[in-house]
């Protein structure tokens, strides 16, 4: 951050267009078309998104607009040698909204340059979670002209009394990557802080920014709002109390008029296989695990520069070992980064991948964003990259600027994943994106939200609903719903009344506001308690931060367990008051290789795409070189079974020494078939006792019982109807305990639960006994709590995917179904076999193990009877 002063001036009689053209034309550039359209739209006053690829452009077509109009204004404008020291900046006038709090500093950077080089009388900064204390203050006093901040630091802000007045020269927020926001409750938690900056500034205009999109125009309308009633303000005064209402039913929603502006750059995207030279006919999940180092390690030396991605944390620290114990010399230019590490070590390592100390990086998805980065010569993917806009994103890394072809390198962690690669790559040429669905209604952000209202200035509830009526999220929000949450959060509801920490409002006559300081600070510190999972803070015992993990993980460990972690391997000594303590191991044996580390189910667009590719390999079209190199195997697999067409169900059904297997392939991705396994073992059981056990992966599933499933008896009943698929779905899992688990998250965001003020943080166990007591209460003497309707509702959209699988079966009811019997596994089966043994064994056990079933897979086999379903529609 500075006031900045001129590095060059351009000529000050030439209008803005001309000094933006030539701005672009002393770095070599010209403005591409959809910048200039961002540019003119802006200048009309207008807002819009836009969608680009990566390293097209979209940060300056956002930027430049602001920075055109005070181009324009510059005549007008107290000269900055005449103000006073204290004011020499324009006031606040453009936010920008980031995802990530690591890619603040990056567009700091770039934001920075063109205000300098022009001259204007602006600061940038930032303010995140990471901003220096001493940076916080002097903000506190006055905002700089454009500042850089995240959802959850924004919404902070709204919290102080005087909000109103901060923000009240606004003239536009962009939103970073979009994408990533829109599909979560921190992109719910986005348009409330907009809506409430457009209560504040009518005229304020928004622009999102996304490169990897497949529902475009959703994501557009969600975040550009709706039209506001004229009366849309919490703040309005003439408002009664909530608990005197009457029903209001939502009116339909009118979205904002607003741009999407699509930069159609020519861009070439490069992906590679690097293929085994050896392939296995029987895979399994992570079989080939490091085998690829040596071809690995022979591309990145060839390169200037690296980002290889990997998919789970664990497996970026496991590449990162491995590449620097085969590599000791280049340990000095190969480093680390993923979102558990410690901030400095981030910013050290983006600070070293931008200047070139770093050659090679390997990260997660932490470096998937982000601005100004130099573009490395190579992108390698450790595995499938499991959906079509994570291939894009992550290719755009290389050749990171127009007119530069972007290459990507896959490497497969099992055979199976180069079919994935091969159909990656068929969905991106036809731009088959991945659409991301907004959240709707997430009460636990409501009651959140009103108290941020009611420390803000206070809130009428007829205001507050207008208001909430404008955000996509809360647009069919009922006068009921509102009423309920400002009665939860005004007095706990009707069970927790008689506890005084749950009356968080008071209204005073006019507007409900929060007198009480405590309730005040607790407020403020659980704002950013929008995650999945809390997270642990890992020290060693001398002293010393390293990161953070996940509290999911750390509760799996014993005193004296070694785990890889910021490249390293340490040994667990113990956790408390939310931190794990640790020593550095002395051994890496025995070390834990998997944290984090739920693997990534393959997308809907993929997966359909899988399919199509094995309709080709069906029809003996092997066109690309990761078929042609898995065609043995999949020759087998028709041989002994068959590969089955797009609109086909395949079920295989064998018996071994462990009892009867069906093997079914719906080709769905692994959450989906998680919660079909159960679904089919639910209904099956209705034609007999039985009992199954499971195992699921992305193409997928085992049943695998100890006597005879009465299969047919359940297709002829309505194993694959989509009808009663709730209800059967709740009775076919612990939805009850599902319930109960993802509450922790509710509670925690409603603000029902607190960790503790810094310093007095409570223990794991006494934040989970917290939300036990809370969701048992609620059950037992509040059913009808909506808190606990939301927890249901997620855990089947969010856990079970259940509006995906009732689509699956759809698609699956009018497909035929082809049950063959078959002698022995098939290729296809093998890596279910795996997957359920995996869970009983060690590594060292399971790499014996597999041989064996190997072994046995091998040996000839032939085709049993095969019968068919005929689909709905066939």
């Amino acid at each position: 951050m500075t006031v900045t002063t001129a590095r060059k001036r351009t000529d000050s009689t030439l209008s803005s267009a001309e000094r933006i053209n030539a701005w672009f034309a002393s770095r070599g550039w010209s403005p591409f078309e959809f910048q200039r359209e961002v540019w003119d739209a802006y200048a009309r006053g207008e807002s819009g998104m836009i969608h680009a690829a990566t390293g097209t452009g979209k940060t300056y077509a956002a930027w430049l607009g602001p920075v055109a109009e005070a181009l324009n204004e510059r005549h007008e404008a107290v000269p900055a040698a005449k103000r006073r020291k204290r004011d020499a900046s324009d006031p606040l006038r453009v936010l920008w909204i980031t995802p990530l709090r690591a890619l603040a500093a990056d567009t700091e950077r770039a934001l920075l340059e063109p205000v300098q080089d022009f001259g204007l009388p602006w600061t940038v900064e930032s303010r995140t979670g990471d901003t220096k204390s001493s940076l916080r203050q002097r903000q506190r006093e006055r905002l700089p002209t454009a500042l850089i901040t995240t959802p959850e630091s924004l919404t902070l802000m709204l919290c102080r009394e005087d909000h109103a007045s901060l923000f009240s020269n606004l003239r536009c927020v962009i939103v970073d990557e979009w994408h990533e926001l829109l599909s979560t409750k921190r992109g719910a938690q986005t348009e409330l802080a907009l809506a409430r900056l457009r209560a504040i500034a009518p005229q304020l205009r928004t622009w999102g920014l996304s490169a990897t999109l497949g529902n475009l125009e959703v994501a557009r309308d969600t975040l550009v709002g709706n039209r506001a009633p004229a009366h849309a303000s919490a703040h309005s005064p003439k408002r009664r109390p909530a608990r005197d209402s009457v029903k209001h039913d939502a009116p339909a929603a009118v979205p904002n008029e607003a741009n999407l502006i699509r930069g159609l750059v020519p861009k070439e995207i490069v992906v590679e296989s690097l293929v085994p030279e050896t392939m296995d006919r029987f895979p399994w999940a992570g079989h080939l695990n490091v085998k690829l180092l040596p071809q690995v390690l022979e591309r990145l030396e060839q390169a200037e520069s690296a980002i290889v991605f990997t998919n789970t944390r664990s497996q970026c620290e496991l590449w990162f070992q491995s590449i620097c114990t085969a590599r000791p010399d280049w340990f000095e230019f190969t480093a680390l980064h993923h979102g558990s590490l410690d901030v400095k070590q981030r910013r050290s390592v983006e600070d070293g991948l931008r200047s070139g100390r770093f050659r090679i990086v390997v990260s997660t998805s932490s470096l998937d964003l982000g601005v100004d980065f130099s573009p490395v010569d190579v992108v390698m993917q450790i595995g499938s990259p499991k959906g079509v806009a994570r291939l894009l994103q992550r290719a755009g890394r290389s050749g990171h600027s127009p007119g530069r072809v972007s290459r990507i390198v896959c490497v497969p962690t099992n055979a199976l994943e180069l079919i994935e690669v091969s159909a990656a790559r068929d969905a991106m040429r036809a731009m088959a994106i991945e659409s991301r669905d907004p959240v709707d209604r997430p009460l636990d952000l409501l009651v959140q939200h009103l108290v941020t209202l009611a420390l803000g200035g206070g809130f009428t509830a007829d205001g507050a609903l207008a208001e909430l009526r404008t955000t996509r999220a809360y647009q069919s929000l009922t006068r009921e719903e509102l009423d309920w949450a400002i009665d939860f959060a005004t007095r706990g509801g009707d069970t927790l009344q008689a506890y005084p920490e749950y009356a968080r409002l008071v209204f005073d006559g006019a507007l409900y506001r929060v007198r009480d300081a405590q309730v005040a600070r607790r407020h403020i510190l659980n704002i950013g308690t929008i995650v999945s999972d809390t997270s642990i803070a890992v020290r060693f015992m001398s002293g010393g931060r390293i990161g953070s993990v996940e509290e999911s993980f750390i509760a799996r460990l014993k005193p004296g367990d070694v785990f890889l972690f910021s490249g390293r391997a340490l040994e667990f000594v113990r956790v408390r008051d939310l931190v794990a303590w640790v020593r550095k191991a002395k051994s890496m044996a025995h070390a834990i290789p998997r944290w984090a580390g739920a693997r990534m189910p393959l997308s809907t667009e993929l997966a359909s795409a899988v399919r199509d590719t094995l309709e080709n390999a069906r029809t003996g079209v092997y066109n690309t070189a990761e078929l042609q190199a898995i065609k043995p195997l999949l020759l087998l697999q028709a041989e002994r079974s068959a590969i089955p067409r797009p609109q086909e169900l395949l079920i295989e059904r064998c018996e071994t020494r462990e009892g009867f297997h069906l093997f079914i392939y719906p080709f769905e991705g692994r959450l989906v078939h998680e919660g079909l396994s159960a679904l089919f073992a639910y209904r099956i059981a209705q034609h007999g006792p039985i009992t199954f056990s499971f195992a699921c992966n992305d193409y997928g599933f085992e049943l695998l019982s100890p006597e005879l499933a009465p299969l047919e008896e359940a297709l002829d009943g309505g194993l694959l109807s989509p009808a009663h698929m709730l209800h059967d779905i709740t009775q076919s899992l612990n939805a009850a305990e599902l319930a109960r688990r993802q509450f922790r998250e509710i509670a925690r965001v409603a603000g029902l639960i607190f960790s503790g003020f810094p310093g007095q943080q409570k223990s794991i166990k006494q934040v989970q006994a917290s939300s036990g007591l809370l969701f048992d209460v609620f059950s037992r003497f509040d059913p009808d709590n909506l808190l606990l309707h939301q927890a249901q509702r997620e855990v089947l959209e969010r856990q079970l995917e259940a509006s995906r699988i009732g689509r699956v079966l759809t698609r699956l009811s009018a497909s035929n179904v082809r049950v063959i019997d078959v002698e022995r596994p098939t290729p296809l089966a093998f890596p279910l076999l795996v997957d359920r043994t995996r869970q009983k064994l060690s590594t060292e056990k399971l790499s014996d193990r597999v041989r064996r079933m190997t072994a046995q897979s091998e040996r000839p086999a032939v085709r049993g009877r095969q019968q068919l379903w005929p689909g709905k529609s066939g």
